[in-house]
């Protein structure tokens, strides 16, 4: 009977089989039946792999170290070429009875081999360094043209986007994860959702379906991925990369994942993200992942919720210098791909409800019934625009803390009945002689009226006595109710959320309350809304107008 293999003598059979690729002369070689060999490579296919893999990197170890020998010794190598064929040719021109033809043509031959096995190296060096894939024009819906070329520059780490059904936004991840690992041999890649049983059947699928179609660009690509279901992964054979897929009731299989070595998770896809715990639970995934690699990309897609308030429509208000927010819904998807019956529903939800085909169809947020603004438009203001505002209001919300000093300044387009806000000042515990200080250094002076809480005599007085024109805001019954019916009657309201993050984050959260039955209670809530107050009282010499 046989002596049973040891582990070394197991991976040393592989070795010797991956090296010669012929089982009976490994069978030979060991002093073994082919059968035994053949139940060794199908049992241990793992460490094939990782042999494979090594012998793989050790080939173009070898390669590249034989080239850069080759390389040093250039000069050298065609000095000597020319030396020994001036010489043969001499030979040639001088045959005599002791000149043998055959070694002539040998040592010809020889240097001719060498030195195109030197060019057939240097091809295949420059081929392996040349091949890019690339998502083809065919597969690319045109709203993610502009997005493509910015994830290929490198011109953001997070990517949000956003939008409604069959906006295109996950078919465009499930093609450029897997082109971003075909360019980036050292990356690994992470697919979340928040309940893990839903991962086959989504982003599991979406990423077998992209490297699919990149196979129709590229034969054979696709032939170089394994898929598990179990766990679930999807494994590029040639160079071991991996793709998880985990969710987020589990973190502690998010935290557990170990790239192979020398590789890490670079790119990071949250489907369904609207679905996630929120913004904290994203920061902890992110801290135990984003390790070990100076590249890394981020991909958040989700259909955008209905409430200004959800987790994701206010931290996508942020401005944020490393996030590009990117929006897309089905109207710039090929009919085709999408279908006639989709779009043929659309278009009788549009007609029977408007409000749910802005937001399911369109990607807008819509509220859910309680949102006082509907007017808002947040965008840049240019300097180029503030320099035509002719006439502008200022107005403070006097505070200290957990409320805000505020302070807001703006212009009123009254024949277009439009509203621009575009500077804020917001702090906390910062006594009247400071808050003034910060204001002058944004350019007021003691001629521009300001309009302040009459709640506060105190502090009006205060910035009298520095020099401030300022008068206290005019209140009486029915004043808050009126001026925010105005402001909210306008055809626009436009913020800067840049210059005024404050206030756009006001203005786009204040929603009206309701009871336990998810009722409308009449009335303005008093709570963060100290901007918003702060331009009211700026514009009270508008809306207490009558006609305005």
């Amino acid at each position: 009977m046989a002596k049973r293999l040891t582990d070394k003598e197991k991976k040393e059979i592989i070795a010797y089989y991956i090296e010669c690729q012929n089982l009976r002369e490994t069978a030979r070689k060991f002093n073994r039946e082919p059968s035994t060999i053949k139940r060794v490579l199908e049992k241990d296919t793992k460490t094939q792999q990782e042999i494979k893999q090594k012998a793989t990197q050790k080939k173009e170890e070898n390669t590249r170290n034989v080239l850069s020998e080759l390389d040093k010794t250039k000069e050298k190598r065609i000095k000597l070429l020319n030396t020994m064929i001036e010489k043969m040719e001499e030979k040639v021109e001088n045959i005599d009875m002791f000149t043998n033809v055959k070694d002539l043509a040998t040592a010809y031959g020889i240097i001719v081999d060498k030195d195109m096995k030197f060019l057939e190296l240097t091809k295949e060096k420059e081929e392996r360094e040349e091949k890019i894939v690339r998502i083809p024009a065919k597969d690319m819906s045109s709203a993610f043209i502009d997005l493509n070329r910015d994830i290929d520059n490198r011109g953001h780490l997070e990517y949000w986007l956003d939008g409604g059904r069959a906006s295109l936004k996950s078919s465009f991840c499930g093609e450029k994860i897997p082109e971003l690992l075909e360019n980036n041999p050292q990356m690994c890649a992470l697919c979340i959702r928040r309940v893990s049983n839903t991962l086959k059947d989504s982003v599991y699928a979406q990423i077998q379906w992209g490297i699919e179609k990149l196979d129709e660009t590229y034969p054979g690509l696709a032939d170089d991925y394994g898929f598990k279901t179990s766990p679930m992964e999807i494994t590029k054979k040639s160079t071991g990369q991996k793709i998880y897929f985990r969710g987020t009731d589990d973190p502690g299989k998010i935290k557990s994942i170990k790239p192979p070595k020398g590789m890490y998770i670079g790119i990071i896809w949250y489907e369904e993200f609207d679905q996630i715990q929120g913004m904290n639970a994203v920061r902890k995934i992110n801290q135990s992942v984003i390790r070990g690699g100076n590249d890394f990309i981020e991909f958040y897609t989700f259909n955008t919720p209905a409430s200004r308030q959800h987790f994701v429509n206010k931290e996508k208000r942020i401005p944020k210098p490393n996030r590009l927010s990117h929006h897309s819904d089905y109207r710039t998807s090929p009919k085709e791909w999408i279908g006639q019956a989709f779009i043929d529903e659309a278009e009788y939800t549009k007609e029977t409800a408007p409000i749910i085909y802005k937001n399911e169809y369109l990607g807008l947020e819509t509220g859910d019934g309680g949102n006082v603004f509907e007017n808002l438009e947040l965008r840049e203001i240019t300097d180029e625009e503030i320099s035509h505002f002719d006439r502008l209001y200022k107005g403070i919300d006097w505070g200290w803390y957990p409320d805000p000093f505020a302070y807001n300044n703006m212009y009123f387009d009254m024949a277009r009945r439009t509203l621009y806000i575009f500077d804020e000042l917001r702090c906390n515990k910062t006594s009247n002689e400071k808050t003034w200080k910060m204001l002058k250094e944004k350019g007021v002076t003691n001629s521009d009226l300001i309009t302040a809480d009459s709640a506060e005599n105190k502090s009006i007085g205060d910035y009298k006595t520095y020099g401030a024109f300022i008068r206290g805001a005019e209140k009486g019954p029915g004043s808050v109710e009126y001026s925010m019916k105005w402001l909210a009657s306008l055809v626009k309201i436009v913020i800067d959320p840049v210059r005024c993050p404050g206030t756009a984050t006001e203005f786009s959260e204040y929603e009206l309350e309701k009871d336990k039955d998810g009722n409308i209670i009449t009335g303005y809530p008093d709570k963060n809304n100290h901007n918003i107050d702060a331009v009211r009282y700026a514009l009270e010499t508008i809306w207490k107008k009558r006609g305005q």
